[in-house]
């Protein structure tokens, strides 16, 4: 409450729901999502007050750990997320993202996780740290949580927390985790080859 007024501060969506009209606003929110930002709307008693826009900074840490996944053979690198349609075209088209679903809510996030599984069996991860991205994390073969700015939800609800913020700890993560897999499986064939080989001194 301001003034007596109640302000609401939303998406389009919202402002369309509550009949609010953007008239002249109209041109300025396009251009706005044109840029890749997304557009927060203001409004005070029945009026739009204004729009603020935001836009995530892109980190060159993340084109180095999308880059390196690639060299690793991941099949392909998939960003769904609740930003408005052209905002997450800007960002997959400068991090060469294969595949990009917007405007999604936590629902919506589970149900594409779930089609990706489908599509490629038990070989998803999904790599969030917002009390939003928590189902969809729960739906993925692996959830993998960003420990130092991931909520309590994310880290709760996901198999993997990375302690750091840094995703170029996220293909360090996977080559570490193929060492272990193939050390548990040289140790499983070696302890397997001893056993044969007592059993066949001892019949004999």
């Amino acid at each position: 409450k301001l003034d007596g007024d109640t302000c609401v501060v939303g998406n389009s969506r919202l402002v369309e729901q509550l009949g609010v009209e953007l008239n002249d606003k109209a041109k300025v929110l396009a251009e706005l999502q044109e840029q890749g930002k997304t557009a927060v709307m203001v409004v005070s008693g029945r009026k739009l007050a204004g729009i603020i826009a935001l836009r995530d900074t892109l980190r060159e840490s993340a084109r180095e750990a999308f880059r390196e996944l690639k060299k690793m053979g991941i099949q392909r690198v998939v960003m769904i997320t609740g930003d408005n349609e052209l905002a997450a075209r800007a960002v997959a088209r400068d991090l060469e993202i294969d595949e990009y679903y917007a405007e999604l809510l936590p629902q919506d996030k589970v149900d594409i996780v779930r089609v990706l599984v489908e599509r490629f069996g038990s070989r998803v991860a999904v790599v969030g740290d917002g009390v939003n991205d928590a189902p969809a994390l729960a739906a993925a073969t692996v959830g993998i949580a960003m420990g130092a700015a991931g909520s309590d939800t994310a880290l709760e609800t996901a198999d993997i927390a990375l302690m750091s913020d840094d995703l170029r700890k996220l293909p360090y993560s996977i080559r570490l985790s193929r060492m272990a897999l193939r050390t548990v499986k040289q140790n499983i064939v070696f302890s397997l080859g001893v056993i044969g080989v007592l059993i066949f001194t001892a019949l004999i």
